[in-house]
């Protein structure tokens, strides 16, 4: 089904989460105007828009992913838990209503076409090479035997996604600029140098762990 580029979508805000496409999200609606929001949102095509919240600044993000309910239970006491699915990334063009919950006017985006299929995909492979070599050495730090969960997206596109939605700690001012991106290829070349950095980092330190082990064993 071809989508419209412009619609009405309400929106829910949350304080420093990012949403990425295909990515499950969670949420335990309890406030009143997110109970009149879901209500609303059931009785249509039960989606929304998730968008980020800046606690500094108390302004929300001008881009967001529109989530999909794909289960939802309401207690007695009216408080309901529903899982949403992210699908497409939108823009926020105008708030169209700020009670009792937020909509706007939002156009839907998406990455550029891809130029260089090949070049991509090599650029892929290399960051998923990366991505295997931060959790094997973080498993080495830790003692334990680490693997990539399986499903891990092998389309460029997808895997770039993935990543940013897994980026560890304090990490949703550069998850929103990822989000932003609309080049694949950049979205990834930004991953890779966090990657690369965050390896010879686990490196570093795996190998002092290992001079340090060798030195106790010398002694003992």
């Amino acid at each position: 089904m071809t989508e419209l580029s412009v619609r009405e979508l309400p929106l829910f805000p949350l304080p420093e989460v990012v949403l990425f496409p295909q990515e499950v999200l969670p949420l335990h609606i309890f406030e009143s105007r997110y109970r009149i929001m879901l209500k609303t949102v059931l009785e249509s095509d039960s989606r929304f828009g998730v968008i980020r919240l800046d606690t500094k600044t108390k302004k929300i993000a001008e881009v967001g992913c529109c989530a999909q309910i794909i289960k939802h239970q309401t207690s007695d006491d009216g408080r309901s838990n529903i899982v949403t699915i992210g699908q497409q990334r939108f823009r926020v063009l105008d708030i169209t209503r700020e009670a009792p919950f937020s909509t706007a006017l939002v156009s839907w985006i998406d990455d550029e076409p891809v130029e260089d299929q090949d070049g991509l995909l090599k650029l892929s492979d290399t960051v998923l090479s990366a991505l295997k070599d931060v959790v094997s050495l973080s498993g080495k730090l830790n003692d334990s035997e680490t693997f990539l969960p399986e499903g891990v997206p092998q389309i460029p596109r997808e895997l770039s996604f993935w990543i940013a939605a897994h980026l560890g700690g304090p990490a949703a001012d550069e998850q929103q600029q990822l989000l932003e991106l609309k080049n694949t290829g950049s979205r990834l070349e930004r991953e890779f140098e966090m990657l690369d950095h965050t390896r010879r980092q686990l490196a570093a330190r795996t190998a002092l762990k290992d001079t340090f082990s060798n030195a106790d064993q010398i002694n003992n």
